[in-house]
């Protein structure tokens, strides 16, 4: 698990989805009865480069902030939006939030939304929830359960004048989502600068896709991930000490 992590942060840092050291990225951790609840996770810990960042880094805390295991810290905004999204989402065993470049420009449009309009964008069809309401940093328990309502069942959350976060299954799946994402946005972002009018895609074809991709998206998180991992083992093998 924390190689995993780890190596999600080292990636995210090459494709410059990282912002300074800000951002987070998590993962639930079971309990010594092995039941997963969400009050236990890793995460990246604070005021670290994701370009350094090594499986041993990473802080273990509980719902409280308590710091478990490590010799780190958790920055307060980590803290609030991660533990609340862990606790209020079942199916948030990982949890990413970052400022990627392009799907953030999306979010200061007013009424900003990823089109259903590509194939990489019909990955996500159905799949990202928006949060209008920007509401200032996240420094109290109040504001990290607003985003975990508004991100309810979906796997994405796109949020307004702030960036994006992606929850999932495991580390390859939520990644996979990150980087096809900011593909998709930043495809579009390129169409909309033309002036020119997005193409549209049929409701059939996008059901089509839908199911499509159902079966599809797994294998390629996995294909995609074990592909960066041994990139990773052969030119920054330290990111799993």
């Amino acid at each position: 698990m924390r190689i995993d992590l780890a190596a999600s942060l080292r990636w995210a840092a090459r494709l410059g989805l990282n912002e300074g050291v800000d951002n987070h990225f998590s993962m639930a951790v079971a309990g010594d009865d092995g039941v997963m609840r969400g009050d236990r996770f890793l995460i990246n810990p604070y005021g670290w480069h994701w370009s350094e960042i090594t499986a041993s880094s990473l802080v273990l805390c509980n719902a409280k902030g308590e710091v478990l295991e490590g010799d780190n810290e958790v920055e307060d905004t980590a803290f609030y939006i991660h533990s609340r999204v862990h606790l209020a989402c079942p199916s948030a065993t990982v949890a990413m939030h970052t400022h990627q470049p392009h799907v953030t420009a999306l979010t200061l449009l007013e009424g900003g939304r990823l089109e259903m309009c590509e194939q990489n964008a019909l990955m996500f069809d159905d799949r990202i929830a928006y949060d209008d309401d920007y509401e200032g940093l996240a420094l109290d328990e109040d504001e990290g359960d607003r985003l975990a309502r508004k991100i309810g069942n979906c796997s994405l959350l796109m949020m307004a004048s702030h960036g994006v976060m992606a929850v999932g299954p495991s580390v390859a799946d939520c990644f996979n989502d990150l980087y096809y994402l900011e593909r998709a946005a930043q495809f579009q972002v390129l169409a909309r600068s033309t002036g020119g009018k997005l193409r549209t895609i049929s409701q059939q074809v996008r059901d089509q896709v839908r199911e499509q991709m159902a079966v599809e998206r797994p294998k390629v998180a996995d294909r995609h991930f074990a592909a960066l991992r041994r990139i990773l083992d052969r030119e920054e093998p330290e990111y799993r000490n």
